[in-house]
């Protein structure tokens, strides 16, 4: 298996390669992580859009791309802006001005006379409309006419059937580097599946948006489930790229293989660079301030407690009918709405707080939960217990919560875990 990060002129990066462990192949690693700035004013390229880095190893392939509305290029093209002379009356060439445009990587791939077989779709879908939790059936996407191979339906690994006859797989989606967003668990099984079958898996990396921290509970794997694979904190501070290398090098696959794959890394990125997302990566995250607060707010989810679905401002708020009004005094009513058909308390006065201008960065907090706790008129409405233990990965949060435990000492009883995590997590950086 060959671990290689392409080097660029902007970034000294260096090839890390690995060979394949299974198959009675030798076990290679070469790796050295290269320190590198990246200033405040620097562009931010992708992966998907560094085409000439990676366009060689398509050429003549049989491609599959697990992709969804986030797997975009980014382009400026320039405009000719035509003015007339109010003198002479005459049309002139008044300026060029640049406008941004963006291209997904599937129609650019095509325009370019890649071989796309078809394409995997994750969570909420190829387009990315599809509610959280929604199974998701196969099909064929209207534009292209590419067959649409579901891994949020059936099976969320794809079967040696669904892999037939691809030469390479391209992994190419926006992360938000929370251990129950999915995504993560759907890589893990792409380069599972590729691993059994001896297909390589091009991975094109992109900024994680909280990416400069790292918090939360870890996860104990007698918990493990799609929405948490693998025994890592709920904030883990990697791109998609530096989880793969991951995977691999902690051997997380079945059987302890690895799988063989090639990652096109970010130009003019650190941990600590600002990167607000230009496309929600799915439909409840509207923005960088959803974003910022979704590890937070996100354990919501495991409880009957509504995070802000079935309004505009998806996880920058909570409530719930059975929270104490007196206290929780902001209220707002769920609707049926974009990415939430059957939000919780459909068309119910929720009470709770508004977070829309919270400012929090750089740490997930679990205040809000604890004062949701304390304020729930009826406790026993609160936690739906296998669903939480899911989310935190762990059964003792909500026993902490419960026995009453204030947020510093909950928060002192993971520190250890994330100390051994931090250390592993170092083995495997591609940006500083």
């Amino acid at each position: 298996m060959r671990f290689n990060v392409f080097k660029n002129t902007v970034l000294l990066f260096v090839f890390v390669m690995i060979s394949c462990a299974s198959k009675a192949k030798s076990k290679i690693i070469l790796k050295d992580r290269v320190h590198h700035t990246a200033k405040n004013d620097s562009i931010i390229i992708v992966g998907a859009n560094q085409t000439g880095t990676y366009l060689s190893l398509l050429k003549g392939k049989r491609v599959g791309i697990v992709a969804n509305q986030t797997s975009v290029i980014f382009k400026k093209k320039k405009r000719q802006v035509i003015g007339v002379d109010p003198k002479t009356n005459e049309r002139s060439l008044d300026r060029i001005v640049e406008k941004d445009t963006i291209t997904h990587l599937v129609d650019s791939l095509l325009s370019l006379k890649i071989d796309i077989k078809k394409v995997f779709s994750p969570e909420h879908g190829f387009r990315g409309r599809v509610d959280a939790g929604e199974l998701i059936k196969d099909g064929m996407d209207a534009k292209t006419n590419l067959p649409l191979v579901s891994l949020y339906g059936k099976n969320k690994k794809p079967t040696k059937d669904q892999l037939e006859g691809l030469d390479i797989v391209v992994f190419d989606i926006q992360d938000v580097g929370v251990r129950f967003y999915t995504y993560i668990s759907t890589l893990h099984y792409i380069m599972e599946a590729c691993s059994e079958q001896d297909i390589p898996v091009l991975i094109l990396d992109r900024p994680n948006p909280n990416g400069h921290y790292i918090d939360g509970p870890t996860l104990e794997i007698k918990n493990k489930s799609f929405l948490g694979m693998h025994p890592i904190p709920l904030v883990h501070g990697m791109t998609i790229g530096e989880y793969a290398h991951m995977i691999n090098g902690e051997k997380w696959l079945k059987d302890g293989s690895q799988c063989e794959i090639t990652i096109i890394p970010i130009k003019n990125y650190t941990h600590d660079t600002f990167y607000s997302l230009p496309i929600r990566p799915s439909p409840n995250l509207p923005n960088d301030q959803a974003i910022k607060l979704y590890p937070s707010l996100g354990l919501f989810e495991g409880t009957n407690i509504n995070a802000g679905r079935g309004t505009e401002f998806q996880f920058q708020r909570y409530g719930a009918p059975f929270l104490n009004k007196e206290v929780l005094t902001y209220s707002y009513t769920p609707i049926s709405n974009f990415g939430a058909k059957y939000p919780k308390h459909k068309n119910e006065v929720c009470y709770g707080e508004d977070l829309k201008n919270e400012d929090i960065n750089g740490t997930m907090t679990i205040k809000w939960i604890i004062k949701a706790y304390q304020n729930a008129t009826d406790k026993s409405l609160f936690f739906n217990t296998n669903n939480f233990t899911k989310h935190a990965g762990t059964d003792k949060l909500q026993q902490q919560i419960e026995a009453g435990l204030s947020e510093a000492e909950i928060k002192a009883s993971w520190q250890d875990d994330l100390e051994v995590f931090k250390n592993t997590r170092s083995k495997y950086l591609i940006y500083d």
